[in-house]
């Protein structure tokens, strides 16, 4: 049996940065298959799709909202050519009833376990309509390596700079933040996979770089600490979101190979200074991921907040404006408020405004959406930050031999150019 993966592209946001990431979501979901399944996996964001290819089974994985409609269409010229397509993946789960119009079978929830009933009724011509499996997980010990053997690697590089490889230590999480829908999809339990199958699956990957998917790593402090202990020999540079602000803790991350981390900074406070100064104690990069347009906010806290970024040695900066996702508190809120405007979801993308905020006008907002991308990039750029930390972290592999360049002559003339700086 062949079945054709397809991961569909959306639209990037004007200004964000070209490179694209390998997805984690579908070749997880193919890592559940039986072995007997052949698998072909395409990412239309960065090559074409094949609607002629022979495939039995025609699989669509979206984990954003904004690919639910190139998704759908997707499956809709498919499905007119006889095909029969099943959806799965984050956004599936976000937007399952709208689905099912354009699907053979909808799978919500997660995959391992799962997936020999699916195939045995598509083969019986059973194929229900929804298999929904939200409301039990399965043992997290069933979570395998996931199929990096399906990546086209030549088309995940920018500029010469191979891509991180995605990688999860754990599903879950016991935090539930208001615009967040992970308590919906995972669960409010944290599950940290077993230790021996996270080493199995770090062994398993070749890149030397990685991006740590998981929900949050501050969950269990005893769980953080081995699993950096165990992370240690393999000399990865990982980038990951955020991780307990506790000295051992730091210390033993920065052993470990973090790169940089993801930490939301949400107001003006010492503690937030703090933070970031002590990421910064340990070799640690910090990205503040910065959320606009939040009820308690007005346009004076926003600049405010603004001025502060560029006073506390960020790193890199992502603003986003707070989105009412389906499955949020956030969009039941506003739904019931009457306050959300948009249900294109094609808008659903963290940088268009699409509700009613409570302290200004929808368009002052996304005003103060592009100040904020404008100010705090004004001296140095975007690209140009992230290639100071890329050069931050070639010459920490350098230092302990996994340096791997793909574009030697652009890292040397940068290097030359000194463009590493403290």
């Amino acid at each position: 049996m062949n079945i054709q993966l397809i991961y569909p592209k959306w639209k990037k946001l004007p200004g964000q940065t070209t490179f694209n990431l390998p997805p984690h979501g579908p070749v997880a979901f193919a890592a559940a298959l039986p072995a007997s399944v052949d698998v072909t996996f395409t990412d239309e964001n960065v090559e074409e799709i094949d609607f002629d290819a022979g495939s039995d089974l025609v699989a669509i994985s979206m984990m954003l909202s904004t690919q639910v409609k190139r998704g759908w269409a997707i499956a809709d010229e498919f499905r007119r050519r006889g095909k029969k397509v099943i959806f799965g993946g984050i956004s599936t789960m976000l937007h399952a009833e709208d689905t099912t119009a354009h699907a053979d079978a909808v799978f919500l929830g997660e995959a391992e376990g799962r997936m020999e009933q699916i195939l045995n009724d598509f083969h019986n011509g059973t194929l229900q309509k929804v298999y929904n499996f939200m409301t039990a997980q399965p043992p997290i010990e069933q979570v395998g390596p996931a199929r990096r053997d399906l990546y086209k690697r030549d088309l995940y590089n920018h500029k010469g700079v191979q891509m991180v490889d995605l990688f999860h230590a754990s599903r879950g999480c016991r935090f539930s933040c208001y615009p967040c829908a992970v308590a919906y999809l995972g669960g409010r339990i944290f599950r940290p996979r077993p230790m021996d199958r996270v080493i199995e699956e770090l062994a398993s990957i070749d890149n030397n770089r990685l991006f740590v998917v998981d929900n949050s790593l501050a969950q269990n402090k005893e769980w953080e600490k081995v699993l950096f202990r165990e992370m240690i020999p393999f000399k990865k540079k990982w980038i990951s979101h955020t991780i307990e602000d506790d000295p051992e803790i730091l210390d033993l991350a920065a052993q470990a190979g973090a790169w940089y981390v993801y930490q939301a900074v949400y107001d003006t406070s010492d503690h937030i200074r703090e933070r970031i100064r002590r990421y910064h104690d340990y070799g640690i990069g910090v990205e503040g991921t910065i959320l606009l347009g939040l009820d308690n906010q007005t346009e004076d806290d926003i600049r405010r907040l603004i001025d502060f970024l560029l006073e506390v040695d960020l790193d890199l900066a992502e603003f986003t404006v707070m989105t009412p996702f389906p499955h949020t508190k956030g969009y039941d809120d506003y739904l019931r408020q009457g306050r959300i405007l948009d249900f294109d979801w094609d808008h659903y993308n963290a940088g268009q405004v699409v509700f009613q905020p409570k302290n200004m006008s929808p368009e002052r907002l996304q005003e103060l959406y592009e100040y904020a991308w404008d100010t705090f990039y004004g001296e140095e750029t975007q690209e140009s930050k992230m290639f100071r930390l890329f050069c931050k972290v070639a010459l920490r592999e350098m230092e302990d031999g996994t340096y791997r360049p793909r574009n030697r002559e652009l890292v040397n003339k940068s290097f030359g150019k000194n463009i590493v700086r403290k």
